[in-house]
């Protein structure tokens, strides 16, 4: 059976073109075109993911993921454009599970799209057959099945844009990875967005991990280059 797809987006050009290449990718897509409507629809027939812009008239992305995890846990991407910071860390922190910035690469959309069925099926307990590759520098320890992040066993709760960076980073100790090649890893090679971006994305990542040991300090910034992740034994 496949899974359900709802996009709500008052750009028509986007919700054409996404859901062409949803359904090509043969998921069930309900589109709708303000907030609104797309809390009527999802309340009418709950979807397995739902992505939804930030700026919408009648009811914008903010009030109406308010109003989702009333009710809902689907997962839930968040689209916004590059000069909404503010939004996108209010969004994360009202329970969506990632965001993408326009213009954005659709083959990492449906990457992204991927990794977040996959860990609500195995929330729910379903079985996955994909190889468990388990990637362990130091207290840091990064499954790659269930595309989850744990410092000292405790979990760190990474969006996918920013646990493919941190992956990045962590699978060449030591080695400095330029925003550029950071940007086509979270990005792709055919949207372009500028280096603020990707040091936001780092900027967020060392929070969460301080949140849970304000010592951590493994993700060195190389001034004029990138970033490295410490080489640790």
């Amino acid at each position: 059976m496949a899974h359900t797809i709802t996009l709500v987006d008052d750009d028509q050009n986007i919700t054409t073109s996404v859901s062409m290449a949803l359904k090509a990718e043969g998921f069930d897509v309900s589109v709708y075109n303000d907030g609104r409507e797309g809390l009527e629809g999802i309340q009418n027939s709950q979807p397995d993911l739902a992505i939804l812009d930030i700026k919408m008239p009648n009811m914008d992305g903010i009030e109406l993921i308010q109003e989702l995890r009333k009710e809902f846990h689907f997962p839930i991407i968040f689209l916004t454009s590059k000069d909404d910071e503010i939004d996108e860390i209010v969004g994360l922190r009202m329970g969506a599970d990632d965001y993408i910035t326009k213009p954005f690469s659709q083959r990492l959309l449906m990457e992204r799209i991927r990794v977040l069925l996959r860990r609500k099926m195995l929330s729910e307990g379903k079985e996955i057959t994909d190889d468990i590759n388990i990637i362990t520098r130091g207290h840091l320890k990064l499954d790659e099945a269930k595309h989850t992040c744990t410092w000292k066993n405790d979990p760190i709760n990474l969006t996918v844009s920013e646990y493919l960076l941190l992956k990045t980073l962590v699978e060449h100790p030591g080695h400095i990875k330029s925003r550029d090649q950071l940007i086509d890893i979270a990005y792709g090679h055919s949207v372009y967005v500028d280096d603020r971006t990707i040091d936001s994305h780092i900027k967020r990542v060392r929070r969460k991990f301080r949140e849970s040991d304000q010592e951590f300090n493994h993700i060195e910034t190389v001034y004029g280059i990138g970033y490295k992740y410490k080489d640790t034994l």
